[in-house]
């Protein structure tokens, strides 16, 4: 299973990416494609994607996906094995707001907080990310090795042993990765970028 992240369509990509997760049990021959899209909206009364019908790794908009997370073997089966359930639970899929959320980043955010086996670290310059939801103020980090405070996913700290110390304004992160040493500025990600 993987978790993958392309810049934004259209003016957004200067800005954010858009970030979903594929996964495969064993014995299936295709990736299933779990992503929140806002104009699923107009024709359904969910916001959610849920699809077989292309790679796993397919452009957005034209744009190549970044691998941000891998997971192989027993560790991919356990979040395979609770990722239905935590999609299905998802509680804003009958919203969608580009900024500052809930949008694609704030979906593939709450799934990580569901099934902390993930450990995922969200791209910083994933917009949305830090939108709680059920207007909750406090919250594990995506990667569950910390904390975070957020209004609205308008301002707000993060400070965990994997994604390092982050503040967010305005939906835009500058932040210190000190694990895997990094700046994280907003609309570029991270620097270096390795």
């Amino acid at each position: 299973m993987q978790v993958y992240a392309s810049r934004a369509f259209n003016w957004r990509g200067a800005f954010a990416v858009h970030t979903w997760i594929a996964a495969k049990p064993p014995g299936v021959p295709r990736y299933t494609r779990y992503e929140v899209i806002g104009w699923n909206l107009r024709n359904r009364s969910t916001s959610i994607s849920v699809s077989d019908d292309m790679p796993p790794d397919a452009q957005w908009y034209g744009v190549r996906p970044r691998v941000e997370l891998t997971l192989h073997g027993a560790e991919a089966e356990e979040v395979i094995a609770r990722l239905s359930a935590a999609v299905s639970a998802y509680p804003q899929a009958e919203r969608y707001a580009a900024w500052p959320g809930p949008n694609s980043n704030t979906f593939v955010a709450y799934l990580a907080r569901e099934i902390p086996q993930l450990h995922l670290a969200m791209p910083a310059n994933a917009i949305g990310k830090d939108y709680l939801p059920n207007d909750r103020i406090i919250a594990k980090a995506p990667s569950g090795t910390g904390y975070q405070i957020s209004l609205f996913g308008l301002f707000g700290i993060l400070v965990a042993a994997v994604e390092g110390i982050e503040l967010n304004v305005f939906g835009l992160v500058i932040g210190l990765d000190v694990a895997r040493p990094a700046l994280k500025l907003p609309g570029i990600g991270r620097l270096p970028d390795w």
